[in-house]
């Protein structure tokens, strides 16, 4: 399997694996919540978890604290490193989240952390639809990220979502479910139809 260049993490935030962890460390020594992600998660009720760019591993590893069967799957192998450094009892995979295929399905599918923005540009579509693969039936597809110009927006979100055979069950403007209103950052579960 192979990664695409044009990933815009890789070539945009790329070799921030040494660093990533510390914004989240110093928000909860701040007495912040930093579990945003997981608790909403966690309130869908799944028992299986696909973490798709899963990075170092923050909301995987939570959601595997709170019970939950997780697999983390990342394209940067740098922050897989840290993933499986602090956690190696879990299943995490290097791969394109626009090719891969675990060959079983999942209750949720959680794209934390601004994935599909970072996305090789042109594959969003097929990243939907192949995480919509991986969806159990009656599943929730769940995923934040920050509505920047040049980047992807709801309406394209949606209609790749909908090509997937997805439908909006839910949006949010945070983690913590404050009411959505054409601000600068999105959370949207959505479900197969």
């Amino acid at each position: 399997m192979t990664t695409d260049p044009g990933n815009r993490w890789l070539t945009e935030a790329g070799g921030r694996s040494g660093t990533y962890d510390r914004r989240w460390e110093e928000l909860a020594a701040a007495g912040q919540n930093v579990h945003g992600e997981a608790d909403l998660v966690e309130s869908l009720g799944p028992g299986t978890v696909l973490d798709a760019g899963c990075g170092t591993g923050r909301v995987a590893i939570e959601l595997a604290r709170r019970g939950m069967d997780v697999t983390g799957i990342d394209v940067d192998a740098s922050m897989l490193e840290k993933a499986r450094a602090k956690q190696p009892y879990l299943q995490w995979f290097l791969a394109d989240l626009a090719e891969v295929d675990l060959g079983r399905t999942f209750d949720a599918v959680v794209l934390a952390g601004n994935v599909m923005i970072f996305l090789a540009p042109g594959t969003e579509r097929a990243v939907m639809a192949n995480m919509a693969r991986h969806l159990s039936p009656g599943g929730a597809l769940v995923a934040g990220f920050s509505l920047e110009r040049g980047r992807l927006d709801l309406v394209t979100y949606d209609g790749d979502a909908e090509a997937a055979g997805l439908v909006l069950a839910g949006r949010w403007a945070t983690w913590d479910r404050q009411p959505f209103a054409d601000g600068n950052y999105a959370v949207s579960v959505h479900r197969p139809r």
